[in-house]
């Protein structure tokens, strides 16, 4: 009895000492987080440029929160999205805020928008740091390209794809 009281007692203050998250996200089942990671911001993850050495004077980060759906095999694009996920975060870490073991039959869906005050003059890459194992990327609809290969970075010229106002990215 004694045991099971203190058991309860350290678990109660373990969950008062975390902190809160921005609305609708937490990190999902949670082991043992880090100080980073008990600290982590989902507007304000991984800012900085992911290639300094190719850095840009216009760039527009689009880590945070995404939608995202699983479905079975190779469906087409889900009708409805099951929640948020934490970009960059893969699916099943913790603070991606799913915590989802992928199963071989299963494809992980994500989904989100980006505004554009203009059509842009020159080109706009999408850059991808790394996605495991394949991605298929459309923007507004249309098809902008594939990639195979697990965790390697990849671009795509999304220039034609794109439109002043609002734009949506499924991958």
């Amino acid at each position: 009895m004694h045991r099971l009281f203190r058991s309860l007692i350290l678990g109660s203050l373990a969950a008062a000492a975390l902190p809160t998250f921005a609305a609708g996200w937490k990190p999902a089942t949670n082991t043992m987080l880090t100080k980073w990671g008990e600290s982590l911001d989902p507007e304000a993850v991984w800012k900085e440029y992911p290639r300094p050495q190719l850095k840009r004077p216009q760039w527009t980060n689009l880590n945070g929160l995404w939608d995202y759906a699983i479905t079975p095999g190779r469906a087409e694009k889900p009708g409805a999205w099951k929640g948020k996920i934490l970009v960059p975060f893969a699916v099943e870490a913790p603070l991606s805020g799913v915590g989802h073991l992928l199963k071989p039959v299963e494809t992980l869906w994500y989904r989100n928008t980006f505004e554009l005050a203009a059509k842009p003059s020159g080109r706009l890459i999408l850059h991808f740091e790394a996605v495991d194992h394949r991605a298929n990327v459309w923007i507004n609809g249309k098809k902008a390209g594939e990639h195979v290969g697990g965790n390697l970075p990849f671009d795509f010229d999304i220039t034609d794809h794109v439109k002043a106002g609002g734009n949506e990215i499924v991958v």
